[in-house]
């Protein structure tokens, strides 16, 4: 990072514009910026870091940065630093305004601009700058991402500051620690460390809340397993509860399987027992089953007996109707034919009636024959029909082209008449446009003028309302304030008369043989006596509470009193001296010129949209008006076409119709005679067909009458019967003949024979014993199932508390780690020797490696004498790793740094410095640091000492760095030619600067 240009406006002591170039300074390396006290030395430091991080270091950063502001600036300048740097390669400028509390505009009063910033970048191809945000967060990320260090580092690292670092050789380990911590960032050790105890915490609770759950697996087992189990007396987290658990729980399972087998030994024979039962049972129900079925089947028998003779009759009717079955096809045959010749002669006589008379004695070939004919003739009249329907279309056509001259007439008309007036109604269609365009203008403006009047109407109401209430509040101070000096009178009146009458109190607790509090005399010949209205300490006592509660009330009232000045105050700054009737008459006029505004722009889109459908509506009234002329154009000739070919087809068609009154017509009376022909043709010709069918169908049905046995054709179809008789009657036979057959298989069992020979079943004695059998195995199986479970739940308890004890074991192996470390890393742990945390461990490797780098410029300003080294004693009972010594080798001793010399620990503390800078660049990520500043301490170094310190700083422009010195120190000035003279004076301070120009020369110049 190397620092170019700084500018100044109405900063810190600065009244005006101040620039310095750096670029000039660091021309030779090494240049002192001095100054007399107070002058500003330091704030060109502070502007410094507020253009690069937005504050000052330190305590000097206080409220929104309106301290930053010069005293000595004028009213309208406003505060600025800018600051032009190189980092990382980009050139940047960094300009930022704090917050500036300036003169209002309008009225009087001041208002409070917000801050502002700017980073730009210089384009070294174009030469300009381009500007990269305005945001200061984005702004603040940006600069702290390229030089890789925050605020507090920058200016530990940057701006030297010699004090703090003499301070950082004296302190102790905890001071150090929290220096260390803010340069190096090292909280994510610390949050390591809180972590640990969190983590620790935390498996302690689960490995508590594991035990617990165990306990409670353990009490559910012996509400199973009742006596069998005994609880082991041990708390969660005590070592040993989870084997005790476990062999509980296996005693408790031991027991309960052994009553389960004592009640399967049960349930085993109270199932022989019901199975013994259950057959005796089967077998009195089957006795007794059997001899009811003997019994049923003789009254059955008996019943087939007494219904034998309408058997006989049944099977004699299904006889005859099998052989009438035979004659059955020939009856179909012959009904078929009947209804076909008598529909066929129906229909033959129904269409006869249809012709003409001189059809009536044609028979079915003259009646086709006809038909024929008049096919013939109909089909020499299809040209005619085609002719009739053009002299139709072509009337039609000429029709329509007469509606279509008068609809194109009409459309002139009505044209010309809308075209006349179109100029006139678009002229006014545009300026009601006009007109609403200018309303919305007008709305705008005078929504911008809406809210502040409002508010400085509400501020004028408040305003009235605050002088109500202040004129009302100094009346309740002043009530208040007579009211506590009333009580504070009653108070100091009770006072003095307690005190004239204290006498007769203190004579009040006296009594016999008993000292007196005052003369010490035993013996009270003539106490005082209390007179009417005495004071009692009661009494003052409630005077002196009512006295400070006036006091009280009055404060508060004086309190809201001005509270009430200052919002009044306020309010009157806002509204003005204006009453609020006038601003609220101004504020309602705003309102309803805004609102006829608004009402007259409201009409602006109604009217364009009227404006725009009228141009349509011209557009198409024009187009329209083409259209028409070119199609009366066309109408001419085709008028001329229509009549010449509708004369010749009216002659053509006057011959083809004859007498009808049209070709269609005579077309349809063909039409319909010769369908009539050909159905009447077709009809008799059926007839006589059906009638030829008939007769062969009789002849059949005869023959086959007299083979089936019957005397006549009506006999047979008399003995047929219908699908449903015929099956209800073979229905009646087949269950006669099964039923037979049912009663005699069941006569005929031996097992029915054997039980009727028995003597009768008793089968409510076999139930009640089967009965009292099965309740007995009811109750060995419950005996038995209570005992599973209760073995079932046991071994599901024990596994679950199993499951549970082995998931603990992790977890406890955990706890135990984690306490380990817990205890390892905050220093507690009794492995930890030093007592060393983590964030200290780590604090102290980076303390040695700013010792290493420190001692390399430390043993140069010493002439080899001095040494830092890191020390991770413990010093006392405190903890250990952040101790500095020093090592002098003129003795050979290491001591404390502490014991150094005023000069020995500036130079010290500008070696240790430098070497911070030096890690905490590394650490930072690299980032070169061009420019640095050291403040003060080199008024403690002798000439020697000076030139050495002097040596190794101008050893830093090896590597291309320039080093600013602040300093009073007067040698400086004239070893350092490069200066920056920072002059105070009554208007404000001022800088100058003096530097080496490139020809080598001195020069000077003043900002």
């Amino acid at each position: 990072m190397r620092l170019h240009r700084l500018e100044l406006t109405a900063f810190g002591p600065f009244g005006g514009s101040q620039r310095v170039d750096f670029d000039e300074l660091s021309a030779a390396g090494l240049f002192l910026l001095h100054g007399p006290t107070g002058a500003g030395k330091t704030s060109v430091l502070d502007a410094v870091c507020y253009a690069l991080y937005g504050s000052v270091p330190g305590a000097r950063q206080s409220g929104q940065g309106l301290t930053l502001r010069s005293d000595h600036a004028a009213p309208g300048t406003r505060t600025e630093v800018t600051l032009e740097l190189t980092v990382a390669g980009r050139r940047l400028e960094i300009s930022r305004q704090p917050p500036w509390e300036r003169p209002k505009k309008r009225g009087t009063g001041t208002t409070v601009d917000k801050a502002q910033s700017l980073l730009r970048e210089h384009d070294a191809v174009t030469g300009a700058w381009k500007n990269l945000s305005r945001s200061h967060q984005e702004i603040g990320e940006e600069i702290t991402q390229l030089l890789g260090m925050s605020r507090e580092q920058f200016c530990q690292v940057v701006l030297l500051p010699q004090g703090d670092f003499a301070r950082f050789l004296r302190a102790d380990a905890e001071a150090r620690g929290r220096l260390l911590g803010r340069l190096f960032d090292t909280r994510r050790f610390a949050e390591v460390e809180k972590r640990l105890v969190e983590r620790r915490r935390t498996t302690e609770a689960q490995v508590r809340a594991g035990d617990s759950a165990l306990l409670a697996d353990a009490h559910r087992m012996q509400q199973v397993a009742g006596d069998a189990m005994e609880l082991p007396d041990l708390a969660p987290g005590e070592p040993g509860l989870a084997e005790a658990v476990l062999a509980a729980a296996a005693v408790a399972r031991s027991t309960s399987r052994e009553l389960l087998t004592t009640a399967h030994c049960g349930r085993l024979a109270a199932e022989s027992a019901q199975a013994a039962a259950e057959r005796t049972l089967d077998d009195v129900r089957e006795r007794a089953r059997l001899q009811r079925r003997f019994a049923e089947a003789r009254e059955r028998a008996e019943a087939l007996e007494e219904r034998s003779g309408a058997h006989r009759d049944a099977q004699a009717r299904m006889e005859r109707a099998r052989k009438a079955e035979s004659v059955a096809p020939a009856l179909e045959l012959r009904e078929t034919a009947d209804a076909e010749h008598t529909g066929a002669a129906t229909r033959a006589v129904r269409a006869r009636d249809l012709l003409p008379r001189r059809f009536a004695d044609a028979g079915a070939a003259g009646l086709a024959a006809a038909a024929r004919r008049t096919a013939e003739e109909l089909g020499g009249l299809e040209s005619a029909r085609r002719g009739e329907r053009r002299l139709t279309d072509l009337v039609a056509e000429r029709a329509d082209l007469d509606r279509r001259e008068r609809d194109d007439e009409d459309v002139l008309t009505e044209t010309e008449a809308w075209l006349a007036g179109w100029d006139v109604l678009r002229s006014d269609l545009r300026a009601r446009v006009e007109s609403a365009q200018e309303a919305a203008t007008r709305a705008e403006q005078l929504d911008g003028r809406r809210e502040p009047a409002q508010r400085r109407l509400r501020a004028a109401r408040r305003r009235d309302e605050l002088a109500r209430d202040l004129e009302a509040g100094r009346r309740k101070a002043l009530t208040s304030q007579e009211q506590a000096q009333t009580a504070r009178t009653h108070w100091l009146d009770l006072k003095e008369q307690r005190l004239n009458g204290i006498a007769a109190e203190l004579a009040a607790t006296l009594a016999d043989g008993t000292p007196c509090a005052v003369c010490g005399a035993t013996e009270h010949p003539a106490p005082a006596r209390k007179v009417a209205g005495h004071v009692d300490r009661e009494a003052e006592e409630r005077a002196l509470t009512a006295s400070r509660r006036a006091e009280e009330r009055h404060a508060q009232d004086e309190r809201d009193l001005g509270l009430v000045r200052e919002a009044l105050a306020a309010a009157t700054a806002e509204a003005g001296d204006a009453p609020a009737d006038r601003l609220a008459a101004e504020a309602q006029e705003a309102e309803e010129n805004y609102a006829q505004a608004r009402r007259d722009a409201s009409a602006l889109h109604p009217a364009r949209e009227e404006l725009r459908q009228a141009e349509q509506e011209h557009d198409r009234r024009t187009a329209a008006q083409r259209e028409a002329s070119v199609r009366a154009a066309s109408r001419v000739g085709h008028r001329d076409r229509l009549e010449r070919e509708r004369a010749v087809l009216e002659e053509e068609l006057t011959q083809a119709r004859g007498s009808a009154a049209s070709v269609a017509a005579r077309a349809a009376e063909l039409e319909e005679l010769a369908a009539r022909l050909t159905d009447a043709a077709d009809t008799a010709r059926l007839a006589e067909e059906s009638a030829e069918r008939l007769k062969a169908a009789d002849g059949r049905l005869d023959e086959a009458a007299f083979r089936a046995g019957f005397d006549t054709p009506r006999a047979a179809a008399d003995a047929l019967l219908d699908d449903s008789a015929h099956r209800e009657l073979q229905r009646r036979l087949d269950a006669r003949q099964s039923e037979e057959a049912a009663v005699r298989a069941v006569l005929a069992e031996p097992d029915t024979v054997a039980a009727v020979r028995q003597p009768p079943a008793d089968l409510a004695v076999a139930e009640r014993s089967a009965a009292a059998a099965a309740e007995r195995l009811r109750t060995a199986a419950s005996a038995q199932d209570a005992a599973a479970r209760r073995c079932a739940e046991l071994d599901q308890l024990s596994v679950r508390a199993s499951d549970g004890v082995r998931r603990l074991g992790p977890l406890r192996e955990e706890y135990d780690r984690v306490a380990r470390l817990a205890g390892l890393t905050s220093g507690t742990s009794a492995d930890n020797e030093r007592r060393m945390r983590l964030e200290a461990y780590v604090l102290a490797a980076r303390l040695e490696q700013v010792a290493a780098a420190a001692t390399a410029r430390l043993q140069r300003m010493s002439s080899g004498r001095y040494t830092l080294v890191h020390s991770d004693d413990r010093a006392g009972r405190g903890r250990s790793g952040l101790g500095l010594h020093v090592v002098d080798a003129w003795t050979g001793r290491e001591r404390d740094t502490a014991t150094l010399s005023g000069g020995e620990t500036f130079f010290a503390s500008l070696a240790l410095a430098l070497g911070l800078a030096d890690v905490v660049t590394d650490e930072a990520g690299g980032v070169r640091l061009d420019t640095l500043f050291i403040d003060e301490g080199f008024g403690s170094l002798d000439d020697q000492t000076l030139d050495e310190v002097l040596d190794v700083l101008d050893s830093l422009r090896e590597r291309d760095r320039s080093v600013g010195i602040v300093s009073h120190v007067a040698d400086l000035r004239r070893r350092i030619h490069a200066q920056l003279e920072v002059v105070k004076g009554r208007t404000g301070s001022v800088v100058r600067q003096r530097g080496y120009r490139p020809s080598g020369r001195r020069g000077s110049g003043e900002e």
